[in-house]
């Protein structure tokens, strides 16, 4: 990353916004924040190109492999800084054992807002990453844990195979309706939003009649549960680019005949799922579901796939409708942190330019990207 010259830097091209397009003439400070006024002194950095305000990665883990959890914080800034490059400067963390809240202080790497520990049932999610309660009603006091933990989210597992079903097992709820109503409303006594992974459809009433925030995955959504979901003002973060795992996750599910045809069966529907929900007016964010078994730095397939979906703002949806989600300033706005990316076509004609960014700039510093 370059250092700020002493009189700032300028940028000069198209800014793209929730007000579509225009001219910008836009100044950074020697803070690294977005200047009100011209800067006599302060030296190009762009004098063309589409501005994005700083991409968002609304689902994303960092700290998770492959392998399992990360322990290295190196590692972790490793994919951080991955997302960077592909233009994406703010994350929101939807899960993760590792402790990441050291990498906030790194001017290199996106802002992460993170969500503490998933919440579980014991054997009831992929081992060793959530908090795993033995008796549902220990929820309650669990959310305010995570709460205290992270940065204003909480993550649930929602459901998830129970294999205690034999070779009828499904997708399943992990909490009574009473209990989520309970853990929600503390969350949100606190101060804190709550998400949670959903795959099918029996736990999503009573996650949604609970007053959750948002809704991940949601592939089993139906008309009624889309219109509740606008009514309440709930969000959905789809991750199409890891529902396109489905498939060979049932592949593998050979002892589980039944839970194998429902994924098969979700996925192929996915993608008209989340169109309804867009239609309905249900706030839909880009997130990649990157860490375990997808990689970091893929923002721009799933733009691609919100665009497949019907999502009348894919951009948007990656960048100033999320921030302005996620409690940021939607675009460059005088004093806030200068997150930008540059391109040099319009991504708004072709969703590939997002692949390529010319420039991103981080906290005013220039990224010298895949360094």
């Amino acid at each position: 990353m370059s250092d700020l010259p002493a009189a700032g830097w300028r940028l000069r091209g198209t800014l793209l916004g929730p007000d579509g397009a225009q001219g910008a003439d836009l100044y950074i400070d020697g803070s690294g924040r977005v200047s009100p006024d011209p800067l006599p002194g302060a030296e190009d950095l762009a004098t063309g190109g589409w501005i994005v305000p700083g991409l968002v990665d609304a689902h994303c883990h960092v700290g998770l492999g492959p392998n399992g959890p990360i322990t290295d914080l190196e590692e972790c800034a490793d994919q951080a800084r991955t997302d960077r490059d592909a233009g994406t400067l703010l994350i929101r963390d939807c899960g993760s054992p590792v402790d990441t809240s050291a990498l906030r202080l790194r001017e290199d790497l996106p802002e992460i807002i993170r969500a503490g520990r998933h919440v579980a049932r014991p054997k009831r999610y992929i081992p060793g990453l959530a908090a795993e309660l033995d008796d549902p009603r220990l929820l309650v006091e669990e959310v305010r844990t995570q709460a205290a933990r992270g940065d204003g989210w909480v993550k649930l597992v929602g459901d998830w195979i129970d294999r205690g079903l034999g070779d009828g097992a499904d997708l399943a709820p992990l909490w009574p309706d009473e209990v989520l109503a309970e853990a929600v409303g503390a969350a949100h006594e606190m101060g804190a939003r709550v998400t949670a992974h959903v795959f099918g459809t029996d736990a999503l009433p009573g996650l949604i009649g609970a007053g959750i925030d948002c809704i991940e995955h949601g592939t089993g959504l139906t008309d009624d549960l889309i219109s509740e979901m606008a009514r309440r003002g709930t969000a959905l973060v789809p991750t199409l680019i890891n529902v396109e795992t489905f498939p060979s996750i049932a592949e593998q599910a050979t002892k589980y005949p039944r839970y194998a045809g429902h994924m098969r069966d979700l996925h192929a529907h996915a993608w008209e799922t989340v169109g309804r929900a867009i239609e309905a007016g249900v706030a839909v964010y880009a997130g990649t579901d990157a860490g375990g078994g997808i990689r970091h730095g893929r923002i721009a397939d799933e733009v691609a796939e919100l665009a497949r979906a019907g999502h009348p703002d894919p951009i948007g949806a990656a960048s100033w409708s999320a921030r302005a989600w996620l409690g940021r300033p939607a675009g460059p706005v005088a004093g806030a942190p200068a997150d930008l990316v540059v391109y040099d076509r319009d991504p708004r004609d072709d969703l590939d330019v997002l692949r390529d960014p010319s420039l991103v700039v981080i906290r005013g510093r220039r990224v010298s990207v895949g360094t």
